[in-house]
């Protein structure tokens, strides 16, 4: 790695503009041939589907369901425990590291970016950009439709309702629903005997 590469890297670990030319250099880490091979795969062969997300994925925990298609901008970069559950049309954009903790469950059609685009569009040339990581902790169910942006930790055990876009990090054990999603309620001991707890309960329904 040149020293050039090493400064690139430096200016995206701080989450500064960056530009498609400047990160060419990481091109060999994308997994896009094993991505498509992965989403062409029968369900029978679950051995073949095991091997095809370790070569995919930067690491990946034991009983891992993840249903095709998904789609990953690098796929090397998303970190991803034991007992995960990924319903079908999941995409990370991982320019940067995505880590997905133990139990945690994604329902359909979610997206989780870790980059996002200046305003002014004299900074969007040559596609710049900048990334930050994403954390979801452990046990974090996050309902159909939600779009989690750059720099965002989801707390251990939360709940985000369908069609949420989450800007801001979400505290453990609570409830988050909205556009941009807020914390609507805490999950308590009244929760282990009730399905749901009202709207805000339905709205995190897949």
């Amino acid at each position: 790695m040149t020293h050039a590469h090493e400064e690139v890297l430096a200016r995206i670990a701080e989450g500064l503009v960056y530009t498609e030319s400047e990160a060419a250099f990481q091109a060999p880490r994308r997994r896009t041939e094993q991505i498509f091979e992965y989403n062409h795969t029968p369900p029978s062969e679950t051995e073949k589907r095991r091997a095809l997300l370790v070569a995919v994925f930067g690491s990946v925990g034991e009983r891992t369901v993840l249903l095709p298609p998904f789609h990953a901008g690098f796929g090397s970069n998303v970190h991803i425990g034991d007992d995960f559950f990924g319903n079908v049309n999941l995409t990370f954009v991982d320019d940067v590291d995505i880590r997905i903790g133990n139990g945690v469950m994604i329902a359909p059609s979610v997206t989780l970016t870790t980059t996002g685009h200046p305003v002014h569009p004299a900074r969007r040339t040559d596609f710049g950009r900048f990334s930050e990581p994403i954390v979801i902790e452990d046990k974090v169910w996050i309902g159909s439709n939600v779009v989690v942006l750059p720099g965002v930790r989801i707390g251990y055990g939360s709940v985000i309702g369908a069609g949420s876009v989450v800007s801001r990090d979400i505290p453990p054990m609570t409830v988050a629903v909205g556009t941009p999603c807020r914390v609507v309620r805490p999950i308590a001991d009244e929760d282990l005997t009730a399905r749901t707890a009202g709207r805000a309960g339905k709205a995190a329904g897949e």
